[in-house]
């Protein structure tokens, strides 16, 4: 079954026409990576964590093209309005046959303080899910999850 999921994957966009089904499988795997995720950075001191064997790539790259870019707490239309995407475009396309599902549909806190909530969270590119955590992971943003969770477990 797992083969046949991931051959859905593969099949250009133009080809699912809002098909709940497919829209279905790519919350389960969306909704998976975003508990992983979290789990980790509560888990171990971010600047620790290695997301992929091209974090350095990725991290350096995010940094060139978006020097200024506050990565700790945006807004929804500093990815999604058609300046902020067409900046994101060819960044994404860079990485396209380097970074598995660099494409595949993530979710990302707006608020790196927060939790993943309706209100808190966007869905972007794999890609860019990794070059917002990674740098947020460098740059010590990540910490206050990490360092809450630690507290709680001190406390039990």
């Amino acid at each position: 079954m797992a083969a046949s999921i991931k051959s859905l994957f593969t099949k250009p966009a133009d080809e699912f026409v809002n098909d709940p089904e497919i829209e279905h499988l790519w919350t389960i795997k969306a909704v998976d990576q975003m508990i992983v995720h979290y789990n980790l950075i509560s888990s171990v001191p971010p600047k620790d964590l290695k997301l992929t064997k091209k974090d350095d790539i990725i991290y350096e790259k995010f940094c060139q093209s978006f020097p200024d870019f506050p990565c700790d707490k945006f807004k929804t239309e500093d990815l999604k309005s058609d300046e902020s995407k067409a900046k994101w475009r060819p960044f994404c396309e860079e990485f396209k046959g380097e970074v598995e599902d660099y494409n595949f549909a993530s979710l990302l806190r707006l608020d790196c303080t927060g939790d993943y909530s309706e209100d808190n969270t966007v869905v972007v590119p794999r890609i860019q899910f990794l070059a917002l955590e990674i740098a947020r992971n460098r740059l010590g943003h990540n910490d206050s999850v990490y360092l809450s969770k630690k507290a709680k477990n001190e406390q039990s």
